[in-house]
């Protein structure tokens, strides 16, 4: 593991434990925890939260976390994923393997059977999977959007060995914060080495380049997305040229830039459950969401 990754994991983690000291899981939601979707039960689980007083099927949003390759778990982003479902979704918030451990597609894999456990457990948890939304943030909106073009790029998808569930689709997908290429970054910068040596078995070929390029793998067929970022956010720059690619492919989107004199908002700021803000961007992404309910 490089230097890099464990600086990751150590100040990540000392600050996402400040950000949700003290919450704890709303009396409005009923939770599923530790279910298995694959065969390790260390990396392969997830949880379910619901609201209480909702019954029946309801729409679902699958949580991809991020974490710069390396890091995070779903008990980092039970609470920002609880919060959702108190909006009226059910929600899925999994862990799954990461880097330097499991190298690419690993993360893709994994995404890949947790929509598939989505549609097989659909009637015993209550989820419409007809109606089935995604929400990812920093290197888990590039995960996210990856998983997206290998579900509607038939020729991209060829590049894997997993094969995508039937009958899936996703109606529409949050993007925030997020790394969309890793080809445009700089390779003599460190944390571009450490991120492309820990989390790609080539450690950045040209082809490992191509194939974790969002924008040029799109086809028309990507579902509509809410692109977000912030004036904050360290990735600020990426948003905008994705949307242009989504402008070129006929892609509907929504692009929204979160800024405010009253607080910097920095990178992922709508998982600081604490601030309004946070509120304020992750209800205009379920609004956004409810318009694409059919």
């Amino acid at each position: 593991m490089s230097l890099m990754s464990r600086m990751i994991r150590r100040n990540f983690k000392k600050n996402d434990v400040v950000r949700d000291k003290g919450l704890s899981t709303p009396p409005d939601v009923q939770r599923f925890d530790d279910i298995l979707y694959g065969s390790d039960p260390k990396w392969q689980i997830l949880d379910v939260y619901r609201p209480k007083e909702k019954e029946g099927k309801l729409p679902v949003i699958v949580s991809f976390h991020g974490g710069a390759f390396v890091y995070g778990d779903k008990e980092l982003y039970q609470f920002y994923c609880m919060s959702l479902a108190q909006l009226g979704f059910a929600v899925v918030n999994y862990t799954y393997r990461l880097a330097p451990e499991f190298k690419f597609p690993a993360p893709i894999e994994d995404t890949n059977l947790v929509f598939g456990w989505v549609l097989e457990h659909a009637d015993e948890y209550g989820l419409d999977e007809s109606q089935i939304f995604a929400v990812g943030d920093s290197a888990g909106a590039h995960g996210l959007a990856t998983y997206l073009n290998v579900l509607t790029n038939p020729a991209y998808a060829a590049n894997f060995s997993f094969r995508t569930p039937e009958n899936l689709r996703v109606r529409a997908a949050a993007l925030n914060c997020g790394l969309y290429g890793l080809k445009e970054m700089n390779p003599k910068d460190w944390l571009t080495r450490s991120i492309m040596r820990d989390y790609l078995p080539g450690k950045g070929t040209a082809r490992e380049k191509e194939l974790t390029d969002v924008a040029a793998n799109l086809t028309g067929d990507f579902p509509p997305v809410f692109l977000m970022t912030s004036s904050g956010d360290f990735l600020q720059d990426q948003a905008p040229l994705l949307a242009n690619a989504f402008r070129e492919k006929g892609i509907p989107f929504e692009y929204h830039y979160y800024s405010t004199e009253e607080m910097e908002l920095g990178h992922v700021f709508h998982l600081d459950l604490r601030t309004k803000y946070s509120g304020i961007c992750n209800g205009e992404e379920c609004e956004f969401f409810e318009k694409c309910v059919s």
